[in-house]
């Protein structure tokens, strides 16, 4: 049984290659889209299996199109594409309901695997990036500093935060509201005694939460 397809990314040479990579396997392409909202719309004609969407493109955050698709067309597991190996995207991706995550110079088989493993449901094909960034999202050891107690939860909001990810996002990673999100930041800052959310992100780092 193949595998329906559909591949959003702005260069169409790209969207050449992923067509010319995939041939004569059981993935098949049932649609393109150069930008997010084609994506929507072709998602919502074709009902693919899965979607290889672009991180970035110009009309905006693929990762936006990404939380469009996810409610929009719950049933099409998505795929981010990405020339960059950046643990903002790939946590922002965690969070919004990605599938996995393959970079742009992945080889055939790898590109191939992960497509097939996000058709079929199974966890990211890939011992990289995404895996361990999800995992590491929902580790919940509390730090323990004489200096700086941060509950479990804190240690984890934190970590959300030094990682790049919006208030909304951290919400939709942990289950819980914004307002619940906004209140675990300010805690943590007055804890670790810094002025904003970049400070602390230098706080965790230092720290080796990320």
């Amino acid at each position: 049984m193949s595998i329906r397809l559909l591949v959003c990314d702005d260069h169409e040479v790209v969207r050449i290659g992923v067509a010319s990579l995939l041939a004569g396997t059981d993935i098949e392409i049932v649609a393109e889209a150069a930008n997010g909202q084609e994506a929507v719309k072709q998602a919502l004609k074709t009902r693919p299996d899965v979607i290889l969407l672009d991180v970035r493109m110009p009309d905006g955050d693929g990762l936006a199109t990404l939380e469009q698709l996810r409610a929009k067309a719950p049933a099409s597991r998505v795929v981010m594409l990405s020339t960059y190996d950046n643990p903002t995207y790939i946590a922002r991706a965690v969070a919004l309901g990605a599938s996995d995550y393959v970079l742009k110079g992945s080889s055939r088989n790898d590109i191939i695997a992960t497509i097939t493993a996000a058709a079929e449901g199974q966890s990211p094909s890939r011992s990289g990036e995404l895996e361990r960034i999800a995992n590491m999202m929902q580790i919940r050891q509390a730090i323990d500093d004489d200096e700086v107690p941060l509950t479990q939860r804190e240690t984890q909001v934190l970590r959300h935060v030094a990682l790049g990810l919006s208030n909304k996002e951290i919400g939709r990673s942990l289950g819980i509201s914004v307002e619940t999100v906004k209140e675990h930041v300010q805690n943590i800052l007055r804890k670790i005694t810094v002025n904003d959310r970049t400070q602390a992100a230098v706080w965790a780092v230092r720290k080796g939460l990320v």
